[in-house]
């Protein structure tokens, strides 16, 4: 979402952007150029790509520690995308001015730029660490323990990586205080950018009824960070004040704990799910909740909240990370990681409608001022020609 949103602001604003992609390649604005860089793509075949390795891999040093890795339990595509990517930038040494990259912190992408002398700066949501940190701590076993261990191993890149970078792009201070003590960075060279949202899908619709009973949360995955089994629990414990609340999950249930969790509190026919929304899709969902919840343990900004904002909806959000940041003075905190804090936070608004349409307002108010992709573009070339003009 963030990379569709920020290309399609700086082609707005008359700049020539192209994205290098791995796969799934993003759908993006017909005006960006999408250079697409093939991996063996191991997590969309089948058997999870576990025998997906043909002799023409071994060919490519890359493509062979790819599946290697992948099938010893590491998640290695930040460091094989830094590596196409790389490849890709030396053979096309004079078509960029900017590298931006999204959060790979990748040895490739660092190298390339130092060899081409081309200015790079890198956008880093919230430091990997984070999460690793919060699954080790979910871990039930040392084999869990140790397969999370695995699976991140390429954190050490990135911090290695993040040392090195003259200039990181963050979405709020709460990540930039963050990231700075997570990789041992001096905080004077993180620049803080807001993210924006698309005033123009996410905005309050007058001919959409608000439902009276009814709140929307986002989970792409069944992850610690999240925070859904805390929603889980403080809806179970709403039900009875409030045997009409509904709850849907913007997200895709799969077998883990939360799935394990609604089947033991009883609620597998009270919660809906729902999945592949397009953006319009997304937005009538927001335009017409009784409530927005982001019960996340850490952000390190928070767009769903910005965006149901942006529809006039009322906002519910813990302390965890940026999340505070991004609710202003217009949306409700809660702490983290408390069902019950969560549970009263909710019951309080549900009975009180007047509350609602005033905590509305001010979350659209401030979603406008704040979160416009008009407004935070032109931040974005004052980076770029900083360093443009840095390297001159």
């Amino acid at each position: 979402m963030y990379l569709d949103y920020l290309t399609r602001a700086l082609v707005d604003v008359g700049q020539e952007v192209s994205v290098l992609s791995g796969p799934p390649y993003p759908s993006l604005d017909p005006r960006v150029d999408i250079v697409q860089l093939p991996s063996l793509d191991l997590y969309a075949k089948p058997h999870n790509g576990h025998y997906a390795l043909r002799p023409r891999h071994l060919l490519s040093a890359t493509d062979t520690y790819e599946y290697f890795g992948h099938l010893s339990g590491k998640f290695v595509e930040p460091y094989t995308f830094g590596e196409r990517a790389k490849k890709y930038l030396l053979k096309n040494p004079n078509r960029f001015d900017v590298l931006l990259d999204n959060q790979s912190l990748a040895q490739g992408i660092l190298e390339a730029s130092q060899v081409l002398g081309v200015p790079l700066v890198t956008m880093i949501h919230h430091p990997i660490t984070e999460d690793r940190r919060l699954e080790l701590e979910a871990a039930e076993n040392w084999k869990q323990r140790w397969l999370v261990k695995r699976w991140y191993a390429f954190h050490h890149m990135q911090v290695r990586v993040a040392r090195r970078l003259s200039h990181i792009i963050t979405p709020s201070q709460s990540g930039r205080s963050h990231i700075a003590k997570e990789f041992g960075l001096d905080a004077d060279n993180i620049e803080v950018i807001p993210l924006g949202v698309d005033q123009n899908a996410f905005r309050p619709e007058a001919s959409i009824d608000r439902a009276p009973s009814r709140i929307v949360t986002t989970a792409s995955a069944d992850v610690p960070l999240k925070g859904l089994i805390f929603l889980i629990e403080a809806y179970a414990s709403l039900l009875e004040a409030h045997p009409n609340l509904e709850l849907c999950v913007i997200g895709k249930l799969r077998d883990g704990p939360t799935a394990d969790r609604i089947k033991a509190l009883g609620l597998s026919d009270r919660i809906e799910f729902k999945s592949s929304l397009t953006r319009e899709e997304v937005a009538q969902e927001f335009q017409s909740a009784t409530l927005l919840v982001s019960p996340s343990l850490y952000e390190g900004f928070g767009l769903p909240a910005a965006e149901a904002m942006a529809c006039g909806t009322p906002v519910i959000v813990t302390d965890g990370g940026a999340l505070p940041e991004v609710a202003g003075g217009a949306g409700k905190v809660v702490a983290k990681a408390n069902p019950k804090a969560l549970a009263d936070g909710i019951a309080e608004l549900l009975d009180d409608p007047a509350a609602r349409k005033t905590m509305g307002n001010a979350c659209r108010e401030r979603a406008a001022e704040c979160f416009d992709w008009e407004k935070i573009a032109p931040q974005y070339l004052e980076v770029f020609k900083s360093l443009r003009d840095n390297q001159c």
